[in-house]
């Protein structure tokens, strides 16, 4: 408990002089405004927002790394670098360019100036030393001040002082995690901005879902004729053969009729295997299990397989999880020279979750194998992600997720509606007893200020106006530490 104290002390301090710092930084950016729009000297601007975009950044690392808040980056994708045209010369608009310097230039310039991330970083480098910073050294200030009253000698001094000193005691482990939550407020994507980066990426996986379909009918008639329609030609041309020789040379004709039939059973079998390669008949008739077990008798590979499934996902899931299954399995047996496989099949609240784990020599590197990219682009047409842990020397683990494969109501809630409710009462309101009724008033308390405005603590009795700041401030606190608590435990339910 005293080494987290002390934690938490020397990450406020820390969190406030970084915040310090962005007013070091709102200066320069001050002065590149003027030059930019003022003096046209506009090639500063770049620079400048790829200097702030940099801190945000650190902000939002310190906050997942400090905090567990987890913060995405809200901008923009960057515009592609300029083609030139065949004659050598770079179009952008109706002018054309030696070089690609002005076109790639115009192309970040709207980038930049258009994507209201980049404002709201510029609003938070504003905001940063005035909320944030205070907010980080907070408890330093509670315990500091504390100490000063409880020196004074009078029993109340005394008493707000002793109550400040364990406020601040108090807040000062969870101050990052407050911090953290403010950071988000700001550098967090807006709703408007995620559902522009989820149409961007929708228009990314159908561009790769066409393709790899495109792919895959190519395949599928390479095989076709390749395969059982080269065989259906051998067929017939036998058959003509065995009809001309069947009056003349029986014997002959029997023969021919027997390669006939040797050869239509080897083409009913490369049909059964080609239409096993689109759709198994046992994926659609027993489920995912079944389907993943008699995949695990076909493979030459010592297979164990576990399934822990609420329900059957929907067919276009369990499809892609069994084809990505069997990538996996004919990667270990191909690549990795494994002998044992071990395949989990699983569930995570509403997730689909694999693992295929195999005792292979390792080394497996999705940017070398086409396999592994093909997976990935398979997985990426329902959000799902692959996770690899394949060192030299093995083992290989696979990890696959596929979102929202069971309803949600199939796997049990979160947590329960009224702690749902209230989490998100306390995340709405926690500022208003903690800042305007807890640390501004006991601000304008410190220095003196005449004017009491709305603030509750100012129009009580002398000796009731410091029980009833820190009140504000605990009650603000425990909010927070309240609300951050029941996200923490919906994330464990999540994660079990």
């Amino acid at each position: 408990m005293v080494l987290r104290t002390v934690v938490g002390f020397g990450r406020g301090l820390v969190l406030f002089t970084l915040a310090v710092t962005n007013m070091v930084m709102l200066a320069i950016s001050a002065v590149v405004f003027v030059l930019c729009f003022g003096l046209g000297m506009v090639f500063l601007f770049p620079v400048t927002v790829r200097m702030v975009r940099g801190r945000a950044g650190q902000a939002r690392a310190v906050a997942r790394a400090w905090s567990g808040v987890e913060i995405a980056a809200p901008y923009r994708a960057a515009p592609p670098p300029p083609q030139p045209q065949r004659d050598g010369w770079y179009r952008e608009g109706r002018q054309l360019y030696r070089t690609s310097l002005v076109p790639s230039f115009n192309r970040t310039w709207n980038w930049m100036i258009k994507d209201p991330a980049t404002w709201r970083d510029f609003a938070w480098l504003l905001a940063e030393p005035l909320i944030g910073g205070l907010l980080a050294i907070s408890p330093l200030l509670m315990v500091g001040y504390g100490l000063v009253l409880a020196r004074v000698g009078q029993p109340v001094e005394v008493l707000a002082g002793v109550v400040l000193v364990v406020a601040g005691v108090l807040v000062a482990p969870r101050i990052a995690r407050v911090h953290g939550l403010w950071t988000r407020l700001l550098l967090a994507p807006t709703h408007k901005a995620r559902l522009a980066n989820e149409v961007r990426h929708l228009t990314q996986v159908h561009t790769e879902v066409v393709d790899s379909q495109a792919a895959e009918l190519r395949r599928i008639e390479r095989d076709l004729h390749d395969g059982a329609q080269a065989r259906l030609v051998a067929i017939g041309m036998t058959l003509g053969a065995a009809e001309e020789l069947m009056d003349s040379d029986p014997k002959a004709a029997k023969a021919l009729i027997a390669k006939v039939r040797e050869a239509s059973a080897a083409s009913l079998i490369e049909l059964r295997q080609l239409v096993r390669g689109i759709h198994p008949p046992v994926l659609a008739e027993r489920g995912l299990g079944d389907a993943v077990r008699a995949l695990a008798l076909d493979s030459p590979l010592k297979v164990t397989v576990g399934v822990e499934l609420p329900l059957r996902p929907e067919a276009p899931v369990e499809s892609a999880a069994y084809f990505v299954i069997s990538e996996l399995l004919a990667n270990a047996s191909r690549h990795g020279d494994a002998r044992n496989v071990a395949i989990d099949i699983s569930h995570r609240r509403s997730a689909l979750r694999v693992t295929v784990t195999d005792d292979g020599h390792g080394g497996a590197d999705p940017s070398r194998g086409s396999g592994l990219r093909g997976i990935e682009r398979r997985l990426s047409a329902f959000d799902g992600v692959l996770a690899l842990n394949s060192p030299p020397g093995g083992p290989t683990v696979a990890t696959v997720e596929l979102p929202r494969a069971f309803p949600a109501e199939a796997c049990g809630s979160t947590l329960p509606a009224w702690k749902q409710k209230l989490m998100s009462v306390c995340w709405g309101l926690f500022w208003l007893p903690l800042f305007p009724q807890g640390l501004v008033a006991m601000f304008m308390k410190i220095f003196g200020a005449d004017e009491r405005s709305w603030f509750l603590a100012l129009y009580m009795p002398e000796p009731l106006q410091w029980p009833v700041i820190i009140g504000m401030i605990a009650l603000g606190a425990g909010m927070v530490w309240f609300a951050a608590k029941a996200a923490q435990q919906a994330k464990e339910r999540d994660d079990a």
